[in-house]
């Protein structure tokens, strides 16, 4: 019913409350005025966020490109430099740490934007397995620990389960990735005091904790550093390095987990960042849990790997990598000669088995040497990043895999959690 105190109105309704011809004219025309500047408000907001879209990406690729030339400008212009006659040994030592950390600082980068379009496309799974968080969190505290106290600062970590507890059914490699981005960032962002990093169990869940005593986040930008192509301070004169997808990259992984993350964070007093994962203890479902999936720090003792590669640069680097742990490596440069070598050498323990090979790959070659051997242990070595890439892997045969380039500290945990070490 229309009311006559509408007085704009009330020449176009009767008595009863009705409304006329003319009087629903009105009200159309009304309710078209009114959703018309809806509509423009909305357009407006659109547009307003399309350009801070721009923006943002605008920012994000000058960031990019200048990540990306300034580690590529260190390792080319100091490996240019390195062909000099007259360095001293330790210019020569000085120059090859460069390189290093260069090339670290570019494959993180190259990690970051492959693992943003496997987000954003849609493509990334989750790989549940059998995992030791007790184990992830000792191997981060090992590989950031001389980081952390060549800067002056103390570093420590927390395990509030024991071991037997700590086994649970998640994607390991999620986890490693939460955690190590993380861990990095605090140390990134702090230049004294303390990094802390744990976890507690909290009824079904886990909740992990990262702890500074860094530069803080302000509190207007506690969910927007969770964003894509954001970061705390998203201008081209930055302080920090790093593309701004990492925390956007967590999130995501945090999410497919089926856990939440936030920051508790003050500008100049240091942040602590949260997440959780559900807490599934049953790890006798597992089907690719394995019998001493802990490792400790003790050598491990082959005696007989085959390296199965093609490139003579990775071979070179195997030799030295793995020829400490063996008494005997062998070689095959194709699947074919892998398989031949199998055959012929059934003292064989372990394979480290390139996927991308000429004449016969790494896929096929797993699938001949598993119909004569399925104790083999085969490891992949693989300079592919995608999901589906490791699951074909894991259903051709193969026990595990490690991706290029070869992190030899990681590559030693791998080799001890398949072989029982032998006591001399």
């Amino acid at each position: 019913m229309i009311l006559a105190k509408h007085g704009h109105l009330s020449k176009y309704v009767n008595i009863t409350g009705t409304v006329n011809k003319d009087g629903q004219q009105c009200l159309i025309m009304m309710s078209d005025i009114t959703r018309s500047k809806h509509t423009e408000t909305d357009l407006l907001k659109a547009k307003e966020k399309a350009e801070e879209n721009d923006r943002l990406k605008s920012v994000f690729l000058a960031n990019i490109s200048h990540e990306i030339r300034t580690p590529m400008n260190g390792i080319l212009g100091f490996a240019k430099l390195l062909k000099q006659s007259d360095l001293t040994y330790e210019e020569k030592q000085e120059f090859i740490n460069i390189i290093e950390e260069s090339g670290f600082r570019l494959l993180n980068i190259i990690n970051d934007l492959v693992d943003f379009s496997k987000v954003e496309s849609g493509q990334m799974k989750i790989a549940s397995a059998a995992t030791n968080i007790n184990e992830q969190i000792h191997t981060i505290y090992t590989f950031f620990k001389y980081e952390v106290e060549r800067k002056g600062m103390q570093f420590s970590y927390l395990n509030s389960l024991p071991d037997n507890e700590a086994i649970i059914i998640t994607d390991r490699e999620k986890i490693y990735a939460i955690l190590t981005n993380l861990v990095k960032n605090a140390i990134k962002f702090s230049n004294d005091g303390i990094v802390e990093f744990g976890y507690v169990k909290k009824g079904e869940n886990l909740e992990f904790f990262v702890k500074d005593t860094g530069i803080g986040i302000a509190k207007d930008k506690h969910k927007e550093i969770f964003k894509r192509f954001v970061q705390a301070d998203n201008v081209l004169s930055r302080n920090y390095e790093g593309t701004g997808l990492g925390l956007a990259i967590t999130k995501a992984y945090v999410e497919l987990l089926g856990g939440d993350i936030w920051v508790e964070s003050e500008l100049g007093k240091g942040s602590v960042f949260y997440f959780t994962i559900p807490y599934d203890s049953e790890f006798e479902k597992a089907d690719n849990l394995q019998d001493g999936y802990m490792v400790d720090e003790t050598t491990v003792k082959l005696r007989k790997i085959l390296v199965v590669e093609d490139n003579e640069v990775s071979i070179m680097l195997f030799a030295k990598l793995v020829g400490k742990y063996c008494d005997q490596i062998l070689y095959a440069r194709n699947g074919v000669e892998a398989v031949e070598a199998c055959m012929q050498n059934p003292d064989i323990e372990i394979v480290l088995m390139d996927i991308s090979m000429p004449i016969m790959d790494g896929y096929e070659a797993t699938r001949q040497i598993r119909k004569f051997n399925e104790e083999i242990i085969i490891i992949a070595q693989t300079a592919h990043a995608f999901e589906d890439e490791k699951e074909r892997i894991l259903a051709a045969g193969c026990n595990d895999y490690i991706s290029k380039p070869i992190d030899a500290y990681l590559l030693k945990m791998l080799l001890k959690r398949y072989l029982k070490e032998e006591k001399n």
